[in-house]
């Protein structure tokens, strides 16, 4: 399904930073959403990259993926857990326990993105979640990582 604006209305990023293209899957049992996204030459970080065709081609960046991982959080927070930083909910990435750039997504690339909650310790005004990632391009893993954050409800 594309992305819902109902969704990019309750981003605190605008819709450009967003980055992704729709979300492919919500599995609330699993606790999983998959997202698809295209990787272009303008995005941020992506467009100042200096290039060699073989040194250093234009690619995802490594920074542009971990940020990536954030948006996932978001649309899990989102679609699974049922938080709204319009009811005043707000996460931010605690640690990065594991992550592992394992190809290049160049320009042109179609990649899906899969976030799974491995555990949720929820309260009434915060959640901590523990997540596990997977970027991929057909069968090719590009990125995995597995994360913690804390999302809270803050009142004003």
């Amino acid at each position: 399904m594309p992305l819902e604006q109902a969704f990019l209305d309750d981003s605190p990023y605008a819709p450009e930073g967003m980055l992704l293209d729709d979300i492919v899957e919500v599995d609330k049992a699993k606790s999983v959403v998959v997202a698809a996204m295209t990787v272009h030459e303008d995005m941020p970080i992506t467009r100042t990259q200096r290039v060699h065709p073989v040194r250093h081609p234009r690619h995802l960046s490594g920074g542009l993926m971990v940020h990536l991982t954030g948006i996932l959080g978001l649309a899990h927070a989102y679609y699974v857990l049922g938080l709204r930083h319009q009811q005043g909910w707000i996460g931010y990435g605690a640690r990065i326990h594991h992550a592992r750039f394992h190809a290049l997504a160049k320009p042109g690339a179609k990649l899906l993105l899969k976030v799974a909650a491995t555990h949720v310790r929820p309260g009434n005004t915060k959640v901590l979640g523990r997540y596990s990632f997977e970027f991929k391009e057909g069968d090719t893993l590009v990125y995995e990582g597995d994360q913690t954050a804390l999302w809270t409800r803050v009142e004003g």
